[in-house]
């Protein structure tokens, strides 16, 4: 497996935006390699009738039904609004003579 150099450490934490010591660059290449490792053994011991996952247990998604419930009423909406008129919010204009 290629060895994760220091520079390359150093160009990947540049193009993240990442600024990082002398210390903790010499560190992460070590890191880097380590999972890089992990990975190819991985890899090693998935065969082919292993399906790639991005998760070990299969996700799907639960909706419950979209029924509208607990609606205020016209009175109760515009109770604490600043000001009201003729059973809607009154707002500042923004646009002109429109």
């Amino acid at each position: 497996m290629p060895e994760i150099t220091r520079e390359q450490v150093e160009h990947l934490a540049r193009l993240a935006h990442i600024r990082m010591t002398e210390e903790e660059l010499d560190a992460m290449s070590g890191d880097l390699e380590q999972i890089l490792e992990h990975v190819s053994q991985v890899q090693a011991v998935a065969g082919e009738d292993v399906a790639p996952t991005s998760h070990p247990i299969p996700l799907e998604n639960v909706f419950r039904a979209d029924e509208p419930t607990g609606m205020l009423t016209q009175d109760q909406a515009l109770d604490q609004a600043p000001d009201a008129e003729d059973g809607m919010f009154k707002v500042p204009a923004i646009l002109d003579g429109e």
